[in-house]
């Protein structure tokens, strides 16, 4: 028995960067969608992209129903993100069907109120502009006129009913009263709706996160799950699915420089040209001094280094490196070197993201220096700051880029995990700094942790600095716990102990 094949869901792209990836190719088409979320969520910003966005990269016309902002005002609140309306309007791809009270009159005594008329009004508009795409903003102030859930749901279904009927592809926006509670103010419209997207602007740690979540598909997949977006002037909506992200990067076995030649050794000849190194250190151990170091050993092989740097400014590395030996300014006149500076507080870890992805693709660097990590990661929830590791570190090793993050311990001495976000996993090396009090001296040592596909150092190493920058002695011998931050000068007899504790011979 044959069976015929079932046409499949087509999908419209909707051109929303992240959005697409998300939703594995865009809203289905001929369908209505309805996106959901509480004041502030971006729902307007929501839908009007999508007109945006297909008038832009796809030639489709729009029509944009609005019940609570004026015309006059959407042109103008839109112009932040570089979408001229008022031009579309003239061009023939930008509709508007004002459906906003007006001033004065009663709309409290709804009586047999129906949409019919606005129906007409906005298959007028669809067919004056040949439109593809349809957005509606927003449902609940026109039913909030309509205090029967019956008559809510009829009209509902009849402005799905007639929109598809149209053969365009319709986004629906609705208010929530809470972030995680029902999906609309009326708990109607999720079911009469095709679609449903849900968007959230969630207070975490006294810090706001924006995510999206297709929360229903009818008939077609989609991923599962929240996942970040951010808002930014000139371009709107940008989500940043970690779905996306593919291991299919390239692995070289080319070596390459820290700068430092001990370390190269320690190392096994240098680190991965293509890999992630991460640097971890209480404050003041040297960790900004070995990004000063790698910056100065990519120039001295003829490449570019990009330096991200959110904790001092510009003219205070300029004077370190300097101090050091190392011209940060003669560099950057070279364009061998840019070095970006920003308070980490200025944005979120999502707009920090998004701006470093955009500086990185513009300068096309050879090499990338964070410095430092634990500055992002006090500005961010715990799973944001994961997220945002999760996309540099995708980004840097996609350009098969060498990358150095520093990261800060919370203790002095060492002892406790690397980051907290346990972003050690992520990357390919580990180095740690840490001091070592001796005899009521502080010194400094350093051992090669982690190195991914080679061999390397197993010794702690003490290494001094000054004005020549850092330099690498021998191993600490007959001391113990530097490592758990407890350094222990062993005697002999202890050390003979030990040494028995590990004896293979029968």
């Amino acid at each position: 028995m044959t069976y015929a094949t079932k046409p499949q869901i087509v999908k419209l792209e909707t051109g929303i960067p992240g959005f697409d990836l998300i939703s594995e190719g865009g809203l289905p088409e001929n369908r209505t969608t309805l996106v959901a979320g509480t004041a502030g969520s971006a729902k307007t910003v929501f839908a009007c992209q999508f007109l945006a966005e297909g008038i832009l990269k796809h030639n489709q016309a729009g029509v944009f129903v609005t019940f609570e902002e004026a015309p006059a005002d959407m042109r103008k609140n839109m112009l932040g993100f570089h979408w001229d309306i008022a031009e579309w309007e003239q061009n023939g791809q930008w509709q508007f069907v004002d459906g906003t009270p007006e001033p004065g009159r009663d709309t409290t005594n709804s009586g047999s109120y129906d949409l019919g008329a606005l129906l007409v009004r906005i298959e007028h508009a669809v067919r004056k502009v040949n439109a593809k795409r349809v957005s509606l903003d927003s449902l609940g102030a026109v039913f909030n006129q309509l205090h029967d859930s019956a008559t809510v749901r009829r009209e509902l279904f009849r402005i799905a009913c007639c929109l598809r009927e149209m053969g365009v592809t319709s986004i629906l926006t609705a208010e929530r009263s809470s972030e995680y509670g029902e999906i609309s103010r009326h708990g109607i419209e999720e079911f009469v709706a095709d679609n449903v997207i849900t968007l959230r602007n969630v207070l975490d740690e006294e810090k706001r996160r924006r995510t999206m979540e297709i929360l229903k598909f009818r008939g077609t997949s989609h991923q599962k799950g929240e996942y970040p977006f951010t808002i930014l002037p000139g371009s709107g909506i940008f989500g940043l699915p970690l779905s996306g992200i593919e291991l299919k990067q390239h692995s070289s076995n080319v070596r390459t420089s820290s700068g430092i030649a001990e370390l190269d050794k320690m190392c096994g000849g240098g680190f991965f040209r293509d890999s992630i190194l991460l640097v971890s250190g209480a404050t003041g151990t040297g960790k900004t001094l070995t990004v000063t170091h790698f910056i100065a050993g990519g120039a001295a092989r003829g490449e570019r280094s990009l330096l991200f740097a959110f904790e001092e400014s510009r003219e205070q590395l300029m004077r370190n490196a300097l101090g050091w030996g190392i011209d940060f300014d003669q560099m950057e006149r070279e364009g061998k070197l840019r070095v970006v500076c920003q308070y980490p507080e200025v944005a979120s870890v999502e707009d920090h993201l998004v701006r470093m992805q955009r500086i990185i693709d513009e300068f096309r660097p050879n090499r990338i220096a964070v410095d430092s990590l634990s500055a992002l990661e006090r500005v961010s929830s715990l799973k944001g700051f994961r997220e945002f590791v999760i996309g540099l570190t995708s980004c840097i090793k996609h350009l098969e880029v060498a990358g150095l993050f520093t990261s800060t311990t919370s203790s002095l001495m060492g002892g406790t995990s690397i980051t907290e976000a346990h972003i050690s996993t992520i990357t390919d090396s580990i180095i740690l700094l840490r001091y070592v009090e001796m005899f009521g001296e502080m010194r400094r040592g350093l051992t090669v942790l982690k190195m991914r596909g080679s061999m390397h150092d197993k010794d702690i190493r003490e290494f001094t600095i000054d004005h020549t920058g850092m330099h690498i002695g021998k191993p600490f011998r007959n001391v113990g716990g530097i490592l758990a931050g407890t350094p222990v000068q062993l005697v002999p007899d202890d050390i003979k102990r030990i040494g028995t504790m590990f004896d293979t011979k029968e």
